[in-house]
């Protein structure tokens, strides 16, 4: 969450409340939003860390607000966050430590697992189709989020496949 709202506040000040909006409407429905207490909590981490600096701003009407901006140390952060390639491809899966250890565990099944997981799986595209119908067409964003999140789904279904033949 930190790095998405150093990012934001790299279009300009922004307060917690307002961050959460832009997020959800960025993202969409598929992603998990967070809370606005989560917000405020990272938004301190952050000031605390020297990435950003907010500043009580009066309102006539209703309690004072705070708005943070992005510091030159959040800046550079943000820099090599863009910079930054991803780690390489999952190895620490909780789902295949199961599948190794069932047989010596002798506490569940290896194939029974596979099924319960592609079970698993299959609801999952199923909430996202629905997702993806029920999300506006002119977020782009959230509609790749939403295939990305499926493709992914549907690589680890066949995977799953592959698995129940190697070890039937």
């Amino acid at each position: 969450m930190r790095l998405p709202l150093l990012a934001l506040l790299a279009r300009g000040p922004a307060h917690g409340y307002e961050l959460k909006q832009d997020l959800e409407q960025l993202l969409g429905s598929a992603y998990p939003q967070p809370n606005v207490g989560q917000i405020y909590v990272t938004l301190g981490r952050l000031e605390k860390s020297g990435l950003i600096e907010g500043e009580d701003v009066e309102q006539s009407s209703r309690p004072n607000k705070k708005v943070y901006h992005l510091t030159d140390a959040g800046r550079e952060a943000l820099h090599a966050w863009f910079e930054e390639t991803e780690e390489e491809p999952r190895v620490r899966d909780e789902f295949f430590m199961k599948l190794a250890l069932a047989p010596q565990t002798r506490l569940a099944d290896q194939i029974a697992l596979i099924n319960k997981q592609r079970r698993q799986y299959l609801n999952t595209m199923r909430n996202l189709s629905k997702l993806a119908a029920a999300e506006n067409r002119d977020n782009r964003i959230a509609h790749l989020l939403i295939e990305g999140a499926m493709l992914h789904l549907q690589a680890d279904l066949d995977w799953l496949e592959r698995c129940q033949e190697e070890l039937e």
